[in-house]
């Protein structure tokens, strides 16, 4: 799973980011390039239609709905019926043994797989903002995961272009 969020778990305000930390768009597109991405369909819609699909990725999307699927099909998605389903799907485009399937969102989703032991591994970008929002990830229980790493080392911060701090931390399952 990928996602950013603030110190209290927001990763969403009105279909969008709450926030603008171009390095950490840019560590997304380097971290999931070449590997199949898993996202709902609100998700694939609140991408600006230029990126759509994620170029470099098989874009695997999430939806109940037989008329949305046929939609998302015809733009360039691979859509899924469910969250496995979408695994499936994704294990079939990968390339090699070293690639990754990233779970890119949204909130319902990412819940989905924590809470069903579907993801392995969690890169989470700390935004140093107390912005609002109304899509939170979920959260990482600390007996169910451990932090492996941080690019910055923990607890240290880096300062976006933009002007906000943010670190890189990436989490795996025990």
């Amino acid at each position: 799973m990928i996602w950013a969020q603030t110190p209290e778990r927001v990763i969403g305000a009105d279909g969008g980011m709450p926030w603008h930390v171009p390095e950490d768009l840019a560590y997304f597109k380097s971290i999931t390039a070449g590997c199949p991405v898993v996202m709902g369909r609100r998700t694939w819609e609140s991408l600006p239609e230029r990126f759509r699909p994620l170029p470099g990725r098989v874009n695997i999307v999430v939806t109940r709905s037989a008329e949305q699927r046929g939609r998302l099909a015809g733009e360039g998605a691979v859509p899924a019926e469910s969250l496995e389903e979408a695994l499936d799907e994704a294990r079939e485009h990968v390339n090699d043994a070293s690639s990754l399937i990233w779970i890119m969102g949204g909130g319902g989703v990412y819940a989905e797989a924590v809470e069903r032991d579907l993801a392995d591994l969690a890169s989470v970008t700390i935004i140093d903002t107390d912005a609002p929002g109304d899509t939170y990830a979920p959260e990482l229980h600390p007996s169910q995961w451990v932090m492996a790493g941080s690019a910055q080392g923990e607890g240290s911060w880096d300062t976006s272009e933009s002007g906000t701090r943010y670190r890189f931390e990436t989490y795996r399952r025990v």
